[in-house]
């Protein structure tokens, strides 16, 4: 059976480019643009790994990485946080660092990225899981 992932971006182009690109590699992916469609669809049915833009028009991507975290049900589904805002990056790195219980199935990509960092990425993190 395919792992399920759900790519959570307020970019279409990246959203169809990731959808793509990780389908290519035999995902069940799901796309979403909204967070809180986004939180919807993960209490629905709860992917085995999350690729979350920190960065969304609607609602902030920490927003959504704390709801899912301070949730039993999605305490612990696999988090790939990605921002191109260096500051951004930084705080989640030190936030995971500072809590590494809550946050051990957190990790943090910059933008850009190469695409075979994305999917060694991915597959560790579902790998682990």
């Amino acid at each position: 059976m395919a792992r399920r992932i759900l790519v959570i971006d307020d970019y279409e182009y990246l959203l169809y480019l990731l959808r793509s690109l990780l389908e290519d590699e035999h995902y069940q992916v799901s796309v979403v643009s909204r967070g809180a469609e986004a939180q919807a669809r993960i209490r629905e049915n709860p992917p085995d790994l999350i690729i979350l833009d920190l960065k969304l028009g609607n609602m902030s991507g920490l927003d959504i990485l704390e709801a899912l975290r301070s949730q039993e049900a999605t305490a612990n589904i696999p988090v790939l946080v990605y921002t191109a805002a260096i500051l951004e990056a930084e705080s989640v790195a030190l936030l995971v660092a500072g809590n590494p219980t809550r946050y051990r199935n957190v990790s943090v990509l910059r933008k850009p990225f190469e695409v075979d960092e994305l999917l060694e990425r991915v597959g560790q993190m579902i790998e682990a899981h």
